[in-house]
């Protein structure tokens, strides 16, 4: 059973095309199809970059950035056993202020103190 959020109806998900859509909507000069090969190309060039093991900042938005993790000991929550885990790399997001911002200035009800 679905429950509502405490903050009103219950959260959507943005997906691809309407990233897409937006991109679309605030080009009105592009055709959809030259919208959708910008946005294709900027997305691959992130990837990409991202599969490099680059750093890739996008201001006022955040940082996204490829870490890598060493090989260590995990527990099954569950049995207690111990298994090892391989080292990988891991994709880590940090957020800028601007987007922590705008984030908390649309939800005041959900602002605490950090401190307390």
């Amino acid at each position: 059973m679905r429950h509502a959020s405490l903050n009103g109806p219950p959260k959507r998900t943005t997906t691809r095309a309407d990233l897409l859509n937006a991109v679309y909507e605030s080009c009105k000069g592009l055709s959809r199809a030259q919208a959708r090969e910008i946005f294709e190309v900027a997305l691959e060039e992130i990837s990409v970059a991202l599969v490099r093991g680059e750093t890739v900042k996008l201001r006022s938005f955040g940082l996204f950035s490829v870490r890598a993790k060493r090989e260590r000991i995990g527990r099954n929550p569950r049995t207690g056993i111990e298994v090892p885990i391989k080292p990988r790399r891991v994709l880590t997001f940090r957020p800028s202020p601007v987007l922590v911002g705008s984030i908390n200035a649309a939800n005041p009800s959900l602002r605490h103190n950090v401190g307390s």
